[in-house]
């Protein structure tokens, strides 16, 4: 019998958000890699490209020429996932096994910037104030929009994360469900604000500072860390120090922020292996149904597939599917090789 050391010994972690565990593995950290590399495009992009759909003035799939916009640009996906007519229904109770239901919805992209070059860890802080209150709008109008009950912003950076267009941009979709992660992570919210008349996400995260093991960056109304129970090797969430409900609660200085933490922390994962780092980002905040939500806490998940390089990802496979979510390196360590990365993006001293 041995003592158990969290760093070297197997165990599970428990996520309070979803109410899930991960089973952490740190030893297997060590094994040599034998599987699939990744390819990274390194060719240096334009500042515009005429065959890019998404640049100002180019022709889309359907046929609409983007105007000459100057910051960010936000249109109807011409492929967009849901749709918005309304459709008739009525649910037939008997069947057990064949439930399904319309689901009614808007899907939007939004361009960050004209530049086709430009990801947000390159962009000036202005220019991602600027997208942050272009998602402040959006949460805004489409949450208006009666059936809505809920705004998705996310972002997938990188074609290893499916994404089609190198053109820095993100998406919005917005729906009449709740979808199934968000459904659970408000069921856990709840739970805990009934019980503790405080959010979970101001408590987890005064406990995380005063340990500090896992946090990366931190300021005046933000901090990025590795959650304690992350499942992607280098898994980040950004939390609002102060318990807003949503993206359009900020103040000017808490968006002043939080665009200087995006910056900073997408930096970082840029020097990690010097490379435009890949992610799929999102948003988690009240839902648009009009009810009040204490117990949601606004923050934002960072998922980037990337394990030992550029060109080795980590691969949700196997035990992932049929048992639970495994890592190997342990948060702690992510969050200190995170937190050594430089504040001074990897390209800007090779000018």
């Amino acid at each position: 019998m041995k003592n158990f050391d969290i760093n070297e010994d197997p165990h599970r972690r428990f996520n309070p958000l979803i109410n899930e565990w991960v089973l952490v593995s740190p030893h297997r950290a060590k094994r040599p890699w034998q599987g699939q590399n990744e390819t990274i495009a390194t060719e240096a992009l334009p500042n515009y490209d005429p065959t890019c759909y998404l640049c100002p003035g180019n022709v889309r799939a359907n046929g609409v020429n983007n105007p000459n916009y100057e910051s960010s640009f936000v249109f109807e996906n011409d492929f967009a996932a849901m749709k918005q007519d309304e459709i008739i229904f009525e649910e037939d109770i008997k069947h057990t096994f064949f439930k399904a239901k319309p689901e009614q919805g808007i899907s939007r992209v939004v361009c960050f910037s004209p530049r086709h070059d430009l990801t947000l860890p390159e962009m000036e802080i202005e220019g991602i104030e600027n997208i942050i209150k272009t998602w402040q709008k959006e949460y805004t109008d489409l949450g208006n929009i009666k059936y809505i009950n809920h705004v998705q912003i996310f972002e997938n950076k990188g074609s290893v994360m499916g994404c089609s267009n190198p053109h820095p941009h993100g998406q919005i979709w917005a729906q009449s469900s709740l979808p199934t992660q968000v459904e659970k992570t408000q069921n856990s919210l709840k739970t805990y604000f009934d019980k503790n008349n405080r959010t979970l996400l101001e408590d987890y995260l005064q406990a995380e500072l005063k340990t500090g093991d896992r946090v990366v960056i931190e300021n005046d109304h933000f901090v990025a860390l590795v959650p304690f129970w992350a499942i992607w090797p280098y898994e980040t969430i950004i939390i609002s120090k102060r318990a807003v409900n949503k993206i359009t609660d900020f103040t000017a200085d808490e968006t002043n922020a939080f665009a200087v933490i995006l910056k900073q922390l997408t930096i970082k994962y840029d020097n990690l292996f010097s490379t435009s780092f890949p992610y799929s980002s999102g948003i988690h905040q009240a839902p648009t149904d009009g009810l009040d939500h204490p117990e949601w806490h606004f923050h934002m998940h960072f998922y980037p597939p990337l394990l030992r390089s550029a060109t080795v990802k980590k691969f949700m496979v196997g035990y992932e599917m049929l048992g639970e979510s495994q890592r190997d390196i342990t948060p702690e360590k992510s969050a200190e090789i995170l937190r050594q990365q430089s504040d001074v993006h990897y390209k800007s001293t090779k000018k």
